[in-house]
This record gives structure tokens, C-alpha cells and sequence, in this order.
């Protein structure tokens, strides 16, 4: 820390201290609320991702202008987003207790970088990484991931609307209050309507919470909905979010944004008028497919990443 005669403690604390006292309370503030530009401080304080602030201030240099500040605290919440949603999809915990060791050697690795030099190399730690969205396709919800894969939801559901022109409505779908948002099951908890395809209601029951097969609905409506056949919800689907409107058809006429955001990125949207197994298998290749889309690595090398 460079404490070695008086005036270096007196520095310390008029300066350095000083400084990242105030970064730190800004980040938490973040992690609260809504902060511009630091959005993702918010999603990784959603996960529960203490070790973050570690991270985030460990670039920092007293003498960086408030831009370069905002940069590398951007890139560096961008890469624990992709790190720790990397992680959940793949089953893996993302506690203190296992995150500790590999965080302090970013740490360690990123204290001081510039922006640039710091974004290229979170991209390579990114890039050593051993498992990615590709590396597990039957991510399925169960108690133990339930709130974390709301909110990976939320993101790509929010993501899809913004893309096609609509306002934000992230907060709405991750919100606790009496409007939440909860998990749907595109299918209702009926073996026997899926009998000719599943032989035994375990198999059914690990297939039905993959997924591709969920769904983020208004409590309200998602009890309403709870034992209908995927034919008598379709109707209901085309009145929610848009990644819930997608399985209808009508979602693809006189829907420019939408058809705009299809075009762009070629992501294989398409209408199901039946759900099955196959269409299950479907639209989980597509969720991962947003997914990489929303936590892509190479927007680390982005300029406008913030």
C-alpha cells in the first residue's frame, strides 16, 4: 500500500480512503437500486454476489476520471454477470465459501488496469472458462435455483422486449410485491395428458422443468392457468410478456419491432400450436441461444459496453 513514512498515511486517508470509500458506497447503492450505467451491479446484487465489490473496486486508481471509472466498473460487473449466470446454468454455486479463492486472484490480476487492458483481459478469463451456456442443455428449474432462474427470465424476457422497441419492464418482473411476476410451466402437472411420449411421471416431471418449458407470468394469472392443457392457455399467452406471446402466432403479424428484432439476429422464433416434447426441445435451443446473446463476452470488448 506504499505506507511507509507519515505523509504516505496522511495521503492514505485524504485521498486514497477518501476515494474509495465513495466508490463503495455508490456500488452498494447500485446494488440497491438503479444506478445508469451500472446495471449490472444490480443483477450480480440480485444473485447474491457479495464478493463483486471486491472486484469492481479492485481497477480503481484515485486518479481516474469519473468516465474511466465508470468504464472499468462497468466492464468488470459485466464479466461477474456472464461469470456467476455461467455458473447457475450449469449447476454450479456461486457462495462466498467457492467463489472466494478464484475472486482474489482477479483481483489480483485486474488491480490498476486501464480500460482497455482490463477489458481484454476479463474477455481472456472469460474465454478459460469451462463451461458456458453450450456445456449443459438441460438446465431445469428446482427449489433450490428457482429465484435464480426467475431472474435469468426476467433478463432474457426484458431483453427480448427492449430489442423490439419496448420500454423496460425488468423491474416489474422481478418485483416482490402483490403484482410479481412467478415461474410458469408452459405444461400443467398432468403425466397422463403426456403419457405416449413419457412412460413414467419422473421422466415427465424432469422434462416439464427444463427450461424451455417456462415461462414468466403475473401471480395472478399464473394461478389461473394452473391446470389448463397447453390449447386453452395459448389464447392467455398472447396477452403477457412478449418471450410468452412468441408461442402464438398472432405475436408474428403486425408486429414490426419484433419482426425487426427477428431479422436482426436470426434467432429461430416460431409460433407452436401444439407443444410437445419436440417443441419443448425447441424453444430450450432458443432461450439458449438469447442467453448467449445476453451474456456475450465479446460486449467486454465493446466501447460502449457501459
Amino acid at each position: 500500500m506504499g505506507l511507509q513514512r507519515r505523509g504516505d498515511f496522511f495521503q492514505f486517508i485524504k485521498s486514497d480512503f477518501d476515494f474509495y470509500s465513495r466508490q463503495y458506497l455508490r456500488l452498494v447503492e447500485a446494488g440497491r437500486g438503479w444506478i445508469p450505467g451500472l446495471e449490472h451491479v444490480r443483477y450480480n446484487a440480485q444473485h447474491g454476489f457479495t464478493l463483486q465489490y471486491m472486484l469492481l473496486l479492485a481497477p480503481l486508481r484515485p486518479e481516474d476520471s469519473e468516465e474511466m471509472v465508470n468504464r472499468k466498473l462497468a466492464l468488470v460487473a459485466r464479466y461477474v454477470d456472464i461469470l456467476i449466470t455461467w455458473r447457475l446454468w450449469n449447476f454450479r454455486s456461486i457462495a462466498y465459501s467457492t467463489m472466494q479463492y478464484a475472486a482474489f486472484l482477479v483481483m489480483r490480476e485486474i488491480r490498476g488496469l486501464g480500460p482497455d487492458a482490463l477489458a481484454v483481459h476479463l474477455h481472456d478469463l472469460l474465454g478459460r472458462e469451462g463451461e458456458t451456456f453450450a456445456s449443459n442443455d438441460r438446465l431445469r428449474v428446482h427449489q433450490q435455483n428457482r429465484y435464480a432462474l426467475h431472474r435469468i427470465l426476467a433478463r432474457m424476457t426484458d431483453y427480448i422486449e427492449v430489442q423490439s422497441g419496448e420500454a423496460s419492464r425488468y423491474g416489474d418482473y422481478v418485483n416482490e410485491g402483490k403484482t410479481r411476476y412467478e415461474i410458469e410451466h408452459i405444461w400443467a402437472n398432468h403425466w397422463r395428458r403426456h403419457e405416449k411420449e413419457f412412460g413414467h411421471p419422473a421422466d415427465f416431471a424432469a422434462f416439464r422443468n427444463r427450461l424451455g418449458g417456462l415461462l414468466l407470468l403475473p401471480k395472478s394469472v399464473n394461478a389461473s392457468l394452473k391446470d389448463l392443457s397447453y390449447a386453452e392457455k395459448l389464447p392467455y399467452y398472447n396477452t403477457e410478456n412478449l418471450l410468452a406471446r412468441s408461442l402464438h402466432s398472432q405475436c408474428y403479424q403486425h408486429n414490426p419491432g419484433f419482426r425487426h428484432f427477428r431479422e436482426r439476429t436470426r434467432l429461430p422464433f416460431v409460433a407452436h400450436e401444439e407443444f410437445v416434447s419436440a417443441d419443448l426441445e425447441q424453444r430450450s435451443e432458443l432461450y439458449r441461444m438469447i442467453a448467449e446473446r445476453v451474456w456475450n463476452p465479446d460486449d467486454l470488448l465493446e466501447g460502449d459496453v457501459c
